[in-house]
């Protein structure tokens, strides 16, 4: 007999922690064996552990699981130093409003503030990366803790929830009433609760913008989140342009004759947007969707009109306004944006249709324009190679099914710039909450987990793959077949190229000695290729998608290639 069919009265916590989790929906659980009991009563309850070997690789690749399962994500530590360890992930993650629950190991409830080996002060430890912080401290109530954690991280704005288990809770079999009343909520996606925002404000909100000369809808990230892609395209499809964030990339089609494309801080020339920098600057109405107006997606809060009326749509209304004073519209951004284009079109949107050829012909003629700078910009052939042709490959074998995750820095905004969504819902993962180092591979790990159909490719730089060689052993293990695009110059290039911009000189550690990474895949059992040459790069790519093992291509990459980065313009020191 399975312990998910035993009476409630033989369970240990573990098996009572474990059948809670598979009540939420979780099968599987980012971990490194502790809390061991968990994990040993995991496997009766259909969840499997998936063992990283870094706990913040392990919180990273719990991210990318939510962000493409829709689900709430589980990842384990023990206490200490492991703990500590899970730190940088909740942030991204609370930053990035995705949710999250970490289980966390804490010291036997008697041995509580004797210094116990590695106790420490969790509830400190995670007070500013986690929603929600408890310590569950006795068994009977580990139901109710569980379904506490969850409906924290999934409910309003995403995050992180933590929950403490002592280690002898979990052996411990709880004094529970057989004819008690059970819990059987399921609250493992999200959103968890889905509000819509004020009508009267939504009436309001209409009136601006069938009444604008020039409107303009910017989607964040919360987009996703919130699955409202068929709403925004519902609401381009009334005449409205759409631009993204590079969170927000594959909200919709960036192939539509309506689509501008990313818009942020890489508008200089190469930028895809580049030619459209007007749409954003001369507008009169913007609409903010899951959009947090931050300072990457704002260039610095010089991007947006300083004239236009603002509407912001967010599911936290703290975001709502921070930046740029707006009609408040607080609630869901599927159900509101479903609201928003119903009460459009009950109102007469003659300008809007009346101006969508000219505007979709400004946003044809700059896609051209772009075209013609890269041919006249950027040498494609040449060597050490240009990161623009390694991402025209890329772009070339990816379909909408494809998931394309990138490491921060750089690699971020090589695949948001010079990536193409052809599809609402492609999925581009970028680590945009706080933007560390090291994210790129467990990105992809968790992504593939969520996803195990979809192809999954990592673009990372040489910096970041340094923090997160280890995981190329936990992706051959967990059988999680990954392909790794590493742009290897030899040097912390956004670090660099920040420092000869703003000081004309850098410091000594931006450069590194040369890594074969292709050598390093080998050596732990995956494939791995050298590329010097662009010609070589479709083969390898192509081989790399029909191998169905994890493989790391390592491109030697120019150096002095940096992306279309506004505040680099002009700057005499990176020609060097």
């Amino acid at each position: 007999m399975s312990e998910m069919s035993e009476p409630r009265a033989n369970m240990t916590g573990a098996h009572a922690l474990a059948a809670a989790l598979h009540r939420h929906g979780v099968r599987d659980v980012f971990g490194q064996s502790i809390p061991s009991a968990l994990f040993l009563a995991a496997p009766h309850h259909g969840i499997r552990q998936i063992g990283y070997r870094t706990e913040n690789a392990g919180a990273a690749m719990a991210d990318a699981y939510a962000r493409i399962s829709g689900r709430v994500a589980v990842v384990a530590a023990q206490n200490g130093p492991a703990a500590t360890l899970l730190v940088p992930g909740l942030a991204e993650a609370l930053k990035a409003s995705i949710p999250v629950v970490a289980i966390v190991q804490d010291v036997h409830r008697r041995f509580t503030d004797r210094n116990a080996f590695q106790e420490l002060d969790h509830l400190a430890l995670f007070a500013g990366v986690a929603k929600w912080v408890r310590r569950v401290a006795v068994a009977e109530r580990i139901d109710d803790y569980v379904d506490m954690a969850f409906a924290a991280a999934a409910s309003g704005r995403p995050g992180p929830a933590v929950l403490l288990v002592p280690l002898d809770l979990l052996d411990e079999r709880p004094d529970l009433d057989a004819a008690a009343p059970r819990r059987s909520a399921s609250l493992g996606t999200y959103p968890l609760d889905r509000t819509v925002a004020d009508p009267a404000r939504i009436a309001q909100a209409a009136d601006l913008i069938a009444g604008a000369q020039r409107p303009l809808v910017i989607a964040g990230g919360g987009v996703h989140s919130s699955g409202a892609g068929p709403e925004l395209i519902a609401l381009q499809a009334l005449g409205l342009p759409v631009a993204t964030t590079v969170m927000g990339k594959g909200a919709v089609a960036e192939t539509a004759p309506l689509s501008i494309g990313v818009v942020g801080y890489f508008m200089a020339p190469r930028g895809r947007s580049s030619h459209l920098r007007a749409l954003v600057t001369e507008a009169d109405v913007v609409l903010l969707v899951g959009n947090r107006t931050n300072q990457n997606g704002t260039d610095s809060w010089s991007l947006y009109p300083e004239g236009a009326r603002f509407i912001h749509l967010d599911v936290d209304g703290s975001e709502v306004g921070r930046n740029y004073e707006s009609l408040r519209l607080v609630g869901d951004a599927k159900l509101t944006l479903a609201a928003l284009a119903e009460a459009l079109r009950q109102r007469d949107l003659s300008g809007l249709e009346g101006r969508r050829a000219a505007l979709e012909d400004t946003i044809a003629r700059a896609r051209e324009a772009h075209a013609d700078d890269m041919a006249r910009l950027v040498d494609l052939e040449a060597t050490p190679i240009r990161p623009e042709r390694i991402m025209a490959e890329i772009d070339a074998v990816t379909t909408p099914e494809t998931i394309v995750v990138a490491d921060a820095s750089y690699a971020s905004i090589w695949i948001a710039n010079f990536l193409t969504a052809r599809k609402a819902g492609q999925r581009f993962l970028t680590p945009r909450g706080i933007a560390g180092l090291g994210w790129g591979l467990p990105f992809a790990l968790g992504a593939k987990a969520a996803r195990p159909e979809a192809p999954v490719i990592c673009v990372t730089g040489d910096g970041g793959f340094g923090h997160v060689w280890s995981e190329l052993e936990t992706a051959r293990r967990m059988r999680l077949p990954v392909i790794v695009v590493v742009l290897n110059n030899q040097i912390l290039g956004y670090q660099k190229h920040a420092e000869l911009s703003l000081f004309g000189d850098f410091t000594d550690v931006c450069d590194f000695e040369a890594v074969d990474h292709a050598a390093i895949a080998r050596a732990c059992g995956c494939a791995g290729t050298r590329v010097e040459s662009p010609g070589d790069l479709a083969p390898a790519l192509h081989a790399a998608l029909a191998s169905g093992v994890v493989t790391v291509i390592d491109v030697i990459t120019d150096q002095r290639a940096y992306p279309p980065i506004t505040s680099f313009e002009g700057k005499d020191a990176l020609a060097y």
